[in-house]
């Protein structure tokens, strides 16, 4: 089994040295039945992210241009090899569970298009001498609820053919959930097939959590934001034959201004303007469906506390998508 395994990087100096001997200890590259390659992608570092990852038995690449989707598809399209089985998308800033993750994580593949690794937050994974503050984000979940069904772009692996069937536009801020989209319908061409994303149950990992409520607010603004511009992004492939959506994908990976473009011409919709509603509104309906549990003043209380989290997230991603119409604004 041939399985190249790109390790993300952004400005990672700090820590990229650190990450390279994780991934150097990984036993998949001892395996005698893998041929394991790791490649660092660098990609629009202003520091020295690259020389500090340069190791042994490490490939580096320092690409000038930076942007997560558009070195998703440098990786799969261009610096891959073309006779790989299995492609490994790794961020480069989490730890792995142990030094068989990688090795795992490919093995549980089976008939899966994105196998992925469950998310655990620092906080949860150590829970010593936590402030107040750092409790309610611990509390507030373990990482994606929805592991096994989401795409956690942190740490999945793919079969090279079925990578190599999609694009993503330049651009995304949160490139992992449109290519969940495109994975589950591939591309928009048929319905949802929830079989083709799984969860290896042995694998996980554990990445850094925000430490702060401005800070998880800035985060999940973020992630509103990006939700909002994949939802527009889907009708413009929705508008358009099924025959040359694949096509427009790949053409809106070769085109900085496709994802402009987009935006320019969907957004705002009246009467929701640039986020829809419910993004507003989801907690209050998963509420609405157990009423019996906002009896009790805890539930309550969490429910009350979490819209108006939801509110203040809303309406700043609002305002952050009326002051700019491109995507590199956000």
């Amino acid at each position: 089994m041939r399985v190249d395994i790109g390790v993300f990087a952004h400005n990672e100096a700090a820590g990229i040295a650190a990450m390279v001997a994780r991934l150097l200890a990984q036993d998949i590259l001892q395996d005698a039945a893998i041929s394991a390659r790791v490649v660092v992608l660098a990609n629009g570092c202003v520091d020295d992210t690259a020389s500090r990852a340069q190791r042994p038995g490490i490939e580096v690449v320092d690409m000038a241009e930076g942007g997560k989707s558009r070195t998703w598809n440098r990786f799969v399209h261009d610096l891959s090899r073309s006779d790989a089985d299995v492609l490994v998308f790794v961020d480069a800033d989490i730890e792995f569970c142990d030094a068989g993750a990688l090795r795992r994580l490919v093995q549980a593949m089976a008939g899966h298009w994105v196998i992925n690794s469950q998310p655990i937050k620092d906080i949860v994974a150590r829970p010593h001498n936590l402030s107040g503050t750092d409790k309610i984000i611990a509390a507030a979940g373990g990482g994606l609820d929805d592991w096994r069904s989401a795409i956690c772009g942190q740490l999945y692996a793919m079969p090279a053919g079925k990578a190599r069937l999609f694009h993503l536009p330049i651009g995304l801020p949160v490139e992992d959930g449109f290519l969940r989209a495109m994975v589950l319908t591939d591309a928009l061409t048929g319905p949802e097939d929830f079989t083709r994303i799984g969860g290896a149950e042995d694998v996980s990992h554990i990445y850094t959590s925000e430490r702060s409520i401005a800070a998880l607010i800035r985060h999940q603004t973020r992630i509103v934001i990006g939700s909002a511009i994949n939802l527009a992004a889907y009708q413009v492939l929705a508008a358009i034959p099924v025959a040359v959506r694949h096509i427009e994908l790949a053409h809106a990976s070769a085109d900085p201004r496709w994802l402009d473009l987009v935006l320019q011409s969907g957004m705002p919709r009246w009467p929701i303007g640039y986020v829809p509603g419910h993004f507003l509104l989801k907690r209050l309906r998963r509420a609405a469906t157990r009423p019996r549990d906002l009896l009790q003043p805890k539930h309550l209380l969490v429910t009350v506390l979490g819209f108006g989290f939801d509110l203040i997230v809303y309406c700043r991603a609002q305002w952050a998508m009326f002051r700019g119409t491109g995507a590199g604004h956000w």
